[in-house]
């Protein structure tokens, strides 16, 4: 069978824990259905006047061990079934990762990149306004994701705390500093994939000094994945965007500038360009796929010569891709373990807001490697122990949690 969609790659892979925990068919029907759905019509008067209507959605899939927590995106692909997806997601990295949270995720199915900044805004604001029964700091934090910023956050914040009728800085983690921000989230999920990267490398007996790395996207998670990982001492050999990739550019910092400009990494001087595809079968130690989901399928992984695969996208893996790379002894870094760094330091931030008490960048940055090397120590030790793979490793730690505490709980009434 061919799995070619976030729901059906995300259910997949909690069958298969939910078998290698022996957990009942009972729990499998907690874990397998979403809390709360919740699908909006968002309505955008545009610069010229004109009326537009866009589908929105916000998905609590778990708030078992917490509030849920989980991003915003706008993009145009986005539906009801991805929104699920990567709630479901969210709520086993939380567990993994040992967050106090559940998993949620939301979006509006825009593309972004057509709104003016008042566009952006509105839509923002509207967006925010239909959802806001369901969310708050005790209920669901939203967080930046693939087509919102930190501006976006301090929109939805000002929204909420508008209509509380006081400030309200731990509705929403991702914003500026100057309005409850944390040092470090701009960085965070970026940091978290790279140290992922570092670790994966020892696990294969591989130096990190000078080992090639490859990263298909170049957005907030592939760019400050590569500037983290320059920084160890590795070599960037290609990154890609929407609309190709390109090799032989000097530094990230030389292809930045270019893409700031041209608006694509692809055309800058001296580089070769190539496709998307292509990045992903390059001759390196490691392959970053930082871009959306479904990349790595059972098409494109064979290909695939990189001794590692670390998971900066969300479900950027069918299962038949998977399976192919585990039967070519590629390791696999997954997503809700290598892209934690996010939600990590968005947890610290929810903290400090809570506490009206900030701390520095050393304390967020040492923070977050601790969390995340304790979670990436639990990973490698189960999939070394049961000689099972770190993506199974990393499932059964996080779907055990959030059924533990179901059981613990108990079922209301």
């Amino acid at each position: 069978m061919t799995t070619e969609s976030p729901i059906k790659t995300a259910l997949a892979q909690l069958r298969r824990a939910v078998e290698q925990l022996e957990l009942s068919e009972n729990d499998w029907n907690t874990l397998s259905t979403p809390r709360r759905i919740l699908e909006v019509a968002v309505p955008l008067r545009r610069d010229d006047g004109k009326v537009e209507m866009y589908k929105g959605y916000r998905v609590q899939y778990s708030t078992t061990r917490g509030p849920s927590k989980g991003g915003v995106r706008f993009h145009q692909d986005i539906d009801l079934d991805e929104t699920v997806a990567l709630a479901m997601l969210m709520t086993w990295k939380c567990a993994l990762t040992h967050l106090p949270y559940g998993g949620a995720k939301g979006g509006v199915a825009v593309n972004a990149q057509t709104l003016s900044l008042a566009e952006n805004e509105r839509l923002t604001r509207r967006y925010t306004s239909e959802i806001l029964p369901i969310i708050g700091p005790e209920r669901d934090i939203p967080a930046p994701d693939v087509g919102t910023d930190e501006r976006n956050m301090a929109w939805m914040m000002d929204t909420y705390s508008v209509n509380a009728g006081f400030s309200v800085p731990g509705v929403v983690t991702g914003k500026p500093i100057v309005l409850g921000g944390s040092l470090g989230r701009t960085t965070a999920t970026g940091d978290g994939v790279a140290l992922s990267t570092i670790e994966a490398l020892k696990a294969k007996g591989i130096n990190p000094q000078g080992a090639t790395v490859a990263i298909q996207g170049f957005g907030k998670v592939g760019y400050w994945t590569a500037v983290a990982l320059e920084g160890m001492g590795l070599k960037i050999v290609a990154v890609s965007d929407v609309v190709g990739g390109v090799t032989g550019f000097k530094s990230i910092a030389d292809i930045f500038e270019f893409s700031k400009t041209a608006g694509t990494v692809v055309g800058a001087p001296g580089t070769t360009s190539m496709t998307n595809e292509e990045i992903l079968h390059l001759d390196v130690d490691v392959l970053i796929p930082a871009a959306l989901a479904d990349s790595i399928t059972g098409a494109t992984a064979g290909g695939i010569k990189a001794k590692i695969v670390v998971e900066g996208a969300n479900a950027p893996t069918t299962p038949e891709g998977d399976a192919i790379l585990a039967s070519n002894g590629v390791l696999v870094v997954p997503d809700i373990l290598a892209n934690s760094g996010g939600v990590i330091v968005s947890y610290f931030e929810w903290v400090q807001d809570k506490q009206n008490y900030f701390w520095s960048a050393d304390e967020v940055k040492e923070n977050l490697n601790s969390i995340l090397m304790k979670a990436i120590v639990e990973v490698s030790t189960t999939a070394s122990s049961k000689n099972i793979t770190w993506r199974e490793a990393a499932l059964m730690l996080g779907v055990s949690r959030v059924a533990e505490a179901h059981r613990l709980r108990g079922l209301y009434p």
